[in-house]
């Protein structure tokens, strides 16, 4: 089994970046600056959503698929900096060079990742090899919007059309999964900075599973996946996170429906 691995960010605004790009952020705290910055953005553009390369990466949600079994969890640990994140990340890739799947990633969490790495000097040689390292490369590669080696779900069933982008909530509910469970991605900043962390590492979770879900989904639909071995996809899942003891995954398991009987 060629591994897989799914991926969310959780940002937060990047509040030394926007110091270090105005001269008004001085003598302010962080909440003020980033209240400031998001009334400016608000004006120039009509959303407070900041620029991507503005976002800084606060958790990183994974699932991993292997011959080992399926795996949910953060990178890294509480209190680890930007930098360990977003290496752990690339490391994965360097030492699997797994499938990758997301939901919009090639239109937010790549590029931030991109930018992010960029800033800390993270290398990251495997995920941007194009073929001069390894020729298979050439024809199937993670920067390709078209190559399978990542896996935007989002931009691949909108047939790369944005107009036809569905939110990955709505489609995980519409399937019969849980989709997502007690915060979206505008809360983010507002749980960090109340000390929420952990909330804000479980919905991360939760959403990577969602993604998963819908990814196997898709491989049934594709044909890649038979009926049989879809439903014991499934049902690994399941069984997966009904053993774990925790909050975000009683919620979770109680708000999937069982199957059929």
């Amino acid at each position: 089994m060629t591994p897989t691995l799914v991926f969310d960010l959780e940002t937060i605004p990047d509040v030394q970046g926007l110091r270090a790009l105005n001269d008004w952020a001085q003598g302010l705290d962080d909440a003020a600056v980033v209240e400031r910055a998001c009334a400016e953005r608000r004006e120039a553009v009509g959303h407070d959503f900041l620029p991507l390369h503005l976002q800084r990466i606060a958790v990183v949600g994974c699932v991993f698929r292997d011959d080992q079994g399926f795996r949910v969890r953060t990178l890294g640990q509480p209190g680890d900096s930007e930098a360990t994140l977003i290496q752990q990340f690339f490391k994965t890739i360097d030492y699997y060079t797994p499938t990758l799947v997301s939901w919009n990633g090639s239109g937010f969490d790549l590029p931030v990742l991109h930018y992010r790495a960029l800033m800390h000097g993270v290398q990251a040689a495997r995920y941007w090899d194009t073929g001069n390292d390894d020729r298979d490369f050439r024809f199937s590669n993670y920067i390709s919007r078209y190559h399978m080696r990542h896996v935007d779900l989002m931009d691949v069933l909108a047939k790369y059309n944005g107009r036809a982008n569905a939110p990955m909530d709505q489609l995980a509910r519409l399937c019969g999964f849980p989709g997502k469970l007690g915060m979206d991605g505008s809360q983010v900043w507002p749980a960090w900075q109340a000390g929420r962390q952990d909330e804000v590492r479980a919905y991360c979770e939760t959403d990577v599973v969602n993604t998963w879900l819908l990814y196997c989904r898709f491989r049934l639909m594709r044909g890649e996946l038979a009926p049989e071995h879809y439903e014991a996809e499934v049902a690994l899942v399941r069984d997966t996170l009904a053993s774990i003891d925790a909050p975000h995954w009683r919620e979770y398991i109680a708000a999937w429906p069982a199957p059929p009987a």
